[in-house]
């Protein structure tokens, strides 16, 4: 389970590949990544953080762009429709997708000490889920995996408990 988030990375060749990847994605579905699109997916990327629709929008507002609540919600509701990002239910929140375009299962590793925002594979306990799943004749349609804890530097910062 690879965590890069949670390590030092170059993290301005990670921004440019997501949106060279959200950008080529969109070219080739003929999807429309709108400069309000991208701009709200840029944020998503800036550090590793959920990101609530408000703080989007308050980003948004304070760099004299359209700040109303729809505005944020639409991008957002695109982003994920289209594999950009994911909600991170627990936090009502979102982060970019670490791996757009692949299809893939992604857990969800939340620091709650500086509140980073790690994406991993899922760990096989996903697939013991649908394995219940089909057993009570249930469709699984998503399943979303998030822990809370403390990323490697918060536990090297924080007195033990």
């Amino acid at each position: 389970m690879t965590a890069l988030e949670f390590r030092r990375h170059d993290h301005r060749g990670c921004v440019a590949g997501a949106l060279r990847a959200a950008e080529g994605r969109c070219a080739a579905a003929g999807l429309r990544l709108t400069p309000v699109r991208r701009r709200v997916l840029e944020l998503l990327l800036e550090d590793h953080r959920a990101l609530g629709a408000y703080d989007i929008l308050a980003r948004l507002a304070a760099e004299g762009a359209a700040a109303q609540p729809p505005v944020a919600y639409r991008a957002l509701e695109f982003l994920t429709r289209n594999g950009f990002a994911h909600k991170i239910e627990r936090l009502n929140a979102y982060v970019a997708c670490g791996r757009p375009g692949a299809p893939h299962d992604p857990a969800f590793l939340i620091c709650r000490a500086c509140a980073t925002v790690a994406e991993a594979a899922a760990p096989a306990g996903e697939r013991s889920v649908g394995t219940a799943a089909r057993q009570a004749g249930f469709q699984v349609e998503r399943v979303v995996i998030e822990a809370e804890g403390l990323c490697p530097g918060c536990q090297h910062a924080a007195p033990p408990r």
